[in-house]
């Protein structure tokens, strides 16, 4: 198996024309709209697709001295925005709605757009992220617990999900008092696996299996290194917990 990794630093530009003309659905719950169509007004009656996408570039695309390493706080979303890839779905649901549900549809979404990709690079930037306003905004517990559940099957299938939520306590990789993963509305948010995710996997055993099985031996030196760091680390933990 041949694993191909992105240069996300120098992509070159590509037309950012919208590949869905108007906002499209799967049914009524779920709403999906491109970086451009927002910008072009499609999603005023959805104010939070706005103030996400404006979180994205303002945050995501941007270093923050609290990181713990150089570079933006996410190096993939510049380049998904600047592809025409950055994709925001609304739920047009009360309360949240049916959650489980919900990831099934965004997976729906996901592969669908996906579908229309023919070039490796663009379904590596190709990101669906899916804002929840009904969802409880002072307390993350339901959010956590399906992205957790779903993390099993979507990293199986080579897809990464993660949460994120105004007061999601999970910290940074290089910088643990830092909270990366709060936005101003609760939202998930999907892309490939890639060779680089390893650090999000080795705390779970079959998280690291499964991404083991699809790129070594390709794993480059500097991947293996952290790997290696991050099972020690992980034992070390477990070691002092159990004390």
């Amino acid at each position: 198996m041949t694993t191909r990794t992105l240069d996300i630093d120098t992509a070159p530009r590509i037309d950012t024309t919208p590949r869905i003309d108007t906002a499209v659905r799967i049914d009524t719950a779920l709403r999906v709209y491109s970086a451009e169509q927002i910008d072009a007004g499609a999603a005023d009656h959805h104010p939070e697709a706005a103030e996400i996408l404006a979180w994205s570039r303002r945050f995501l695309t941007t270093a923050h001295p609290d990181l713990g390493r150089s570079g933006p706080v996410c190096p993939y979303t510049q380049p998904s925005l600047r592809r025409g890839l950055f994709h925001i779905a609304v739920a047009d649901t009360g309360a949240g709605g049916d959650l489980p549900a919900l990831v099934g549809e965004l997976r729906a979404w996901y592969d669908r757009l996906l579908a229309g990709l023919t070039q490796e690079s663009d379904r590596e930037l190709l990101t669906v992220l899916l804002v929840l306003p009904g969802l409880d905004r002072a307390d993350s517990t339901a959010l956590d617990e399906a992205q957790r559940k779903a993390k099993d099957e979507f990293v199986e299938q080579g897809l990464m999900i993660g949460q994120f939520h105004p007061v999601c306590e999970e910290g940074g990789l290089w910088n643990r008092s830092f909270r990366p993963l709060r936005a101003p509305v609760p939202l998930l948010a999907v892309r490939k696996l890639l060779v680089f995710d390893l650090p999000f996997l080795v705390a779970d055993e079959a998280h690291l299996a499964h991404y083991l099985a699809r790129f070594a031996p390709q794993v480059p030196a500097r991947i293996r290194d952290q790997l290696v760091s991050g099972m020690t680390e992980h034992r070390r933990t477990a070691r002092l917990t159990a004390a």
